[in-house]
């Protein structure tokens, strides 16, 4: 299950996406929080990765 918050960057003239998504560890069943910042049309792509 993914958790989707996304927060919108500025640099000059690109612009970026900071993406968080919570992965559940097959070992211990714990959570953990992966982030990436990224162009705003691979932000799917990264939540439906698993």
């Amino acid at each position: 299950m993914a958790k989707k918050a996304v927060a919108s960057l500025q640099t000059g003239s690109k612009r970026l996406t900071k993406v968080v998504k919570m992965v559940k560890s097959p070992k211990s069943g714990a959570y953990t929080f992966e982030e990436s910042i990224m162009d705003p049309d691979k932000v799917n792509d990264f939540l439906n990765k698993k």
